[in-house]
């Protein structure tokens, strides 16, 4: 339905493009980016930067931006100064929080001193919504059990989730399997061997020349 406005004379007519974009609803990306933002001020009680949403959706940093600026027009972000990490999320009667969420497998614990025997039994689940992960890929999650990796922010009893690969790049934090035990460390490839590097200085490397990497850490999950 239109409608016509009526102007009194001497006035100037009213600029009805912004309120019309706010009155419209977010795009299925922009609710993505709105689901991300979100789930990333839940885990870390701060919001991303930009960069880190550019990041996640694999786009510019414009292009991450113009989303941002668009939900805060559709009145579903609040921004602050220029400064980094001042977006806040609005929650409007009727959003629903539980849309787009998988839950995603916990397989026992993971080790983050000592190697301990992996045990895949099912433990439950976690959801995770889907704006957090990645299309197309796998996940699992692991209870982290010791702190030889707590100068990485990983600390004892914390979730661990993992993007199940087959591989890993120098400096990837994986989950590996070395002599049947499961272990949480950093990955280097030396000239004849693998060297699986806690972050803790009262802990030794591991080394070995027969590694098998289940996955890379994508997040990680702590009850406060």
């Amino acid at each position: 339905m239109n409608f016509c406005r009526l102007v009194p004379r001497g006035h100037k007519a009213v600029n009805t493009s912004f309120q019309e974009e706010t009155m419209k609803e977010p795009t299925q990306r922009q609710k993505e980016v709105l689901a991300f933002i979100s789930n990333y001020i839940k885990a870390h009680y701060y919001p991303p930067t930009i960069r880190e949403v550019a990041e996640r959706f694999s786009i510019s940093v414009k292009g991450a931006y113009d989303h941002v600026s668009a939900l805060k027009k559709k009145g579903k972000l609040k921004l602050g100064d220029k400064r980094s990490r001042t977006m806040e999320v609005v929650r409007g009667e009727g959003d629903r929080e539980t849309d787009g969420f998988v839950e995603v497998p916990v397989l026992g614990i993971v080790a983050a001193g000592r190697p301990i025997l992996a045990e895949e039994n099912w433990d439950g689940s976690l959801p995770i919504h889907s704006s957090m992960l990645k299309r197309n890929k796998q996940y699992f999650a692991l209870k982290v059990k010791g702190d030889s990796m707590k100068d990485a922010g990983i600390l004892d009893k914390d979730v661990t989730l993992i993007q199940k690969q087959n591989s890993a790049r120098d400096g990837d934090i994986v989950v590996a399997v070395v002599d049947e035990a499961v272990t949480l460390k950093r990955f280097y490839r030396e000239a004849n061997r693998i060297r699986l590097q806690p972050e803790n200085a009262e802990y030794l490397p591991i080394y070995s020349q027969d590694v098998r990497i289940l996955g890379k850490l994508a997040y990680v999950i702590r009850s406060c």
